[in-house]
């Protein structure tokens, strides 16, 4: 444990606390990575969180959301108290002039999220050693900037980061899927025997048509797909790191590098609001059965109402989260007469139930699954959006605001940009398409990312989209940018 203006009275007794809250997390069943906790300055952690992780690559950007969050602390707007990585072991970074009880609920607050790292089915393929991938791929950066200079890198930086959430994170599905369908034996191709190909072929059944699908490729005798790719692609930075003509080595590593980050960070966007309602749900808990004197229990209540306070213009994830397990615990501790008979709840499993939820969910199937009318009702639950100068509620009715606060999480929140075409018009162009679904994308960004995708691509590129309710072509190839209606 770093020790920067601790006596050491003070760093004795956080390391008891540490170790009296470890050792009540472990008895409520919590299961986490070894801790290892460091106290840092306000202008050290401020940095780690701009960044996201104590090492990572240099780029204006971070350089940008450092000076925002520092700023709302310097004016007390707001506060860091603590940040987690997940990482095996896990390290978190507590707050220097947090008080002892401040430290005692971030302590507890911490070993909750490592919890949910490591045993969240959405954290599966996390990799656990990312801050030493970090530190080596940052290493691997400045070297580029002093062979290729650091105006190329960080131009070339600015081009990946500007498309750097269109990733697909359920890609190693696909490759899964892809190996199978290699691996399948006595398949016959769709050309056959009679020309010329030299493939296995099975006997002729009624069924022949459900495989048509599954058939491999039988060595150039079949037709080729006129595609490509054959199918859209959602992984925008994995198709241009591997199909674009004119990158070099460098900057094939860059994206891949930007692309392995982003996939890291992905699952921390899909469970926010679990997450956040884990910990808070579990440190509420924990220091519940700490001996705290009086004025420390003051403390700590005006402290927990501070982190689950609603907000009138945004979600809280962290009273969201906290509100939807208590209530899943309540609900099947004490089921209704109704539950019971139709779901067969016998009642008092409740907290088995809390660990089953922050085993498998994530927050699309949280919320859709245990966001219930009586809670949207209880928080008060609404839509809004802006008209003209005024915001304005549109809807309070519950499924409604469910299935709103659900699309608003698809996809990490990001709008959904597929890969239609590599080769548009025969001439090695992109075209995109953008997945409509009620909500229209940025113009203004839209028109200043798509010469950021030219400068990957190297040619021509197009994005198909919905602006007024009519199918919109942007393009941009290298010295303008056009648009026109379908």
């Amino acid at each position: 444990m770093g020790v920067f203006a601790l006596t050491k009275d003070e760093l004795r007794l956080l390391e008891e606390a540490v170790e009296k809250i470890t050792g009540k997390a472990r008895e409520f069943g919590l299961d986490f990575y070894d801790m290892y906790f460091e106290i840092c300055p306000a202008d050290i952690i401020y940095t780690f969180g701009a960044y996201g992780m104590p090492t990572r690559f240099s780029h204006w950007t971070f350089g940008k959301a450092y000076h925002k969050m520092k700023t709302q602390y310097d004016y007390n707007l707001s506060r860091i108290y603590e940040m987690v990585i997940n990482s095996d072991p896990c390290y978190a970074f507590l707050l220097e002039g947090n008080s002892l009880v401040q430290n005692k609920m971030v302590v507890a607050h911490v070993l909750a999220h490592c919890d949910f790292f490591k045993n969240n089915v959405h954290f599966s393929h996390t990799p656990r050693h990312m801050v030493e991938s970090m530190a080596s791929a940052a290493e691997r950066f400045r070297g580029y900037e002093l062979r290729y200079g650091r105006d190329k890198v960080e131009a070339f930086l600015d081009a990946v980061i500007s498309i750097q959430e269109h990733v697909d994170p359920h890609h190693f599905i696909k490759a899964g899927r892809e190996r199978k369908k290699q691996g399948k034996e006595e398949m016959a191709c769709t050309c056959g025997p009679e020309k010329g190909c030299g493939k296995h072929t099975r006997k002729e059944t009624p069924y022949d048509d459900l495989w048509e699908l599954d058939r491999p490729k039988c060595g150039g005798h079949c037709e080729k797909p006129k595609k490509f790719p054959p199918e859209p692609e959602k992984d925008l930075l994995l198709f241009i790191m591997e199909h674009a003509r004119d990158l070099d080595d460098w900057q094939r590593d860059i994206i891949s590098v930007i692309r392995q980050e982003m996939l890291y960070f992905w699952p921390q966007l899909e469970t926010k609001i679990m997450n956040e309602g884990w910990a808070t749900y579990w440190h509420l808990r924990i220091i519940r059965e700490m001996d705290l004197t009086e004025a420390e229990a003051l403390e700590f209540a005006k402290m927990h109402a501070g982190v689950i306070m609603p907000s009138r213009m945004r979600l809280n994830p962290y009273h969201l989260g906290l509100k939807i397990f208590e209530d899943i615990e309540k609900r099947w501790n004490e089921p209704a007469g109704e539950e019971r008979e139709k779901y067969g709840r016998h009642g008092g499993e409740g907290r088995q139930k809390i660990f089953e939820v922050r085993e498998l969910e994530n927050d699309i199937s949280f919320l859709r699954n245990y966001l219930t009318r009586e809670l949207i009702e209880e928080m008060d639950l609404y839509l809004y959006k802006k008209t003209g100068y005024d915001w304005k509620i549109t809807d309070k009715e519950w499924e409604k605001v469910r299935d709103g606060i659900v699309s608003s999480l698809t996809n990490g929140g990001f709008p959904c940009i597929m890969v239609e075409d590599g080769d548009f018009s025969k001439r090695g162009e992109l075209y995109l398409k953008h997945f409509y679904e009620g909500m229209e994308l940025d113009v203004f960004y839209l028109e200043r990312t798509l010469p950021h995708v030219y400068r990957l691509w190297g040619r021509p590129v197009h994005l198909e989209t919905v602006v007024d309710n009519k199918k919109v072509l942007f393009s941009y190839n290298g010295e303008k940018g056009s648009k026109k209606f379908l």
